[in-house]
Formats: C-alpha cells, structure tokens, sequence
C-alpha cells in the first residue's frame, strides 16, 4: 500500500506535505532495520495501518494554528509524525517512555524538517505542561488513560471539537467507555472510522473523544 492511498483521502495536501509523506516509508523502514519501532511484517501495510490510521483524527477535527498537542505513548511516533505534516502550524509534543522510540521520532522529524514537533523521554502522566487535545493509539486501558492525561487538557477551547482526549481505539471496548463516563464531569463520543474510510481495516477501529 503506497502513499498514494494518502493522497486519495486527503487530496488538498501541498506538493511539500506529499514530499513528506512519500519520504516516511523509506525513513521507517531504515529505522526498523536498527530498531524495531513497528512490527517487520506490519510494513508492508505502512501507509494503511499506521500513517493513514493516524490520520483518521484528521478526517474528525482540522487542529487550528497553535493548537497544542501531546502524543502520548507515541511509540516510533504516530499519530504525531503523520498529523504533524497535515497542520505544519500546530505544536506537537511527542512523548514515549522507551528511549529508543523516541531517539527515531526526533530522527524522522529532523529528516522531514518538522519545526513543529518536539519529542521527549517521559511518561505521559510526568508531563507537567497542558494542552489543547491528547492523542494516542491505544496504549492502555481507556479509563487508565483517561486518569493520566485528562487533568493536562486546558479547558478553554478554539477548535471546533471541545478540548479533550482524541483515542484511536478498536472496538467492543463499551465497558471502558462506561469506566470513563462514570468518572465526575467526564463526556465521551466515540466516531466509527468507517464513516471516513472505505478499506476493511477501519471496520473494527473508532475515534474516542473524552472530554469535560
């Protein structure tokens, strides 16, 4: 699957962002073959499982200029890395544990010349900064989750979603939702990323939004 199927869904992107887009295989692929940030035989599906998955939270919210976002549990950096070429005017923060993973994300930023991504060794829940939204690929339990990184949300909000958690999550997960609405002044909406993709693969994947 190539970037082609990128450009498919996002038609609008500059000459520059396919530039970048194109690049990211390559440079994952060189990567992977020093450090194993994504599974070898999940390669050959990098464009749909990983870079255009990420973007299914491009498909739901356009981040404005100065958004401020953290990724946390970035892993080799997504969804960051791919939404970071999408909204070049948004801050990302990155964030992962493992130092390894981190060491490809400022790699990758650096060779796609990224000026609005930073990328630190740290857990998500020792981050002291706030942010508009938190994204990440189901990292952990939702409600877990939601416990670590809600509380770094900033509450007044300029995007045309409220300022929250942005979760890519599979489905059949109802019972962490229902966790995560019992906790006090907590909101959830869940997006079925079918509505955004005609491919299989997202038949079992959704966008949760927490929020209060």
């Amino acid at each position: 699957m190539q970037a082609n199927l990128i450009f498919k869904y996002f038609p609008e992107l500059t000459d520059r962002q396919k530039q970048q887009i194109a690049e990211l295989a390559p440079l994952y692929q060189e990567w992977n073959s020093r450090i194993n940030v994504i599974s070898r035989k999940d390669m050959n599906n990098f464009y749909l499982h990983h870079v255009l998955h990420s973007l299914a939270i491009a498909k739901l919210l356009s981040f404005k200029p100065g958004t401020k976002v953290m990724d946390a549990g970035t892993g080799g950096g997504f969804p960051g890395i791919p939404l970071a070429i999408l909204f070049p005017k948004a801050e990302f923060f990155l964030v992962d544990s493992i130092g390894k993973k981190i060491k490809v994300v400022k790699e990758v930023a650096r060779a796609l010349d990224l000026k609005n991504v930073e990328a630190e060794q740290i857990r998500a829940e020792q981050v002291l900064r706030t942010f508009d939204f938190v994204v990440s690929r189901a990292v952990t339990d939702l409600e877990v989750f939601t416990q670590w990184t809600l509380r770094k949300v900033q509450p007044r909000s300029f995007n045309t979603l409220s300022n929250g958690i942005l979760y890519l999550k599979g489905m059949g997960v109802e019972e962490e939702i229902n966790c995560v609405r019992k906790l006090k002044k907590t909101k959830v909406f869940t997006y079925p990323l079918e509505r955004f993709f005609e491919e299989d693969f997202f038949k079992t994947k959704q966008i949760v939004h927490v929020y209060r």
